[in-house]
């Protein structure tokens, strides 16, 4: 099995946020609302969890092929949220000790976790 996932990147900028939430119809004034979001307790817009998930998944479809992933069981945590112009990096490496069993990862450009996780291979 490949001990480490290629990575895969993206910069989160406003608009990516807005597209996103076209893409997934989810308006949710925390995303899309800048004056509401400032006044919440994140303090600012964050971006759409999923779409910075969506990051381990490429990750793992680009290193294991489509077949491989498609047997792939994600148990996930959110650490931290994603703001306007963070880039975010998603991988992972093997388990120590694992065959079928990747710590899955999302971090932004201060390479804090943002999303933090396990891949197991069915």
């Amino acid at each position: 099995m490949i001990e480490t996932l290629q990575t895969t990147s993206r910069v989160v900028d406003f608009q990516a946020i807005l597209n996103y939430a076209d893409v997934t119809n989810d308006y949710n004034p925390i995303h899309v609302d800048k004056e509401f979001a400032a006044k919440t307790p994140m303090g600012g817009v964050i971006a759409h969890g999923t779409m910075s998930l969506a990051l381990i998944w490429q990750a793992l479809r680009k290193t294991l092929g489509a077949e491989l992933t498609s047997r792939v069981h994600l148990e996930i945590r959110f650490v931290r949220p994603v703001r306007i112009d963070d880039t975010v990096t998603g991988g992972g490496s093997l388990k120590p000790g694992f065959t079928d069993v990747y710590e899955v990862w999302v971090r932004n450009q201060m390479d804090e976790d943002v999303i933090a996780g396990t891949a197991t291979i069915r």
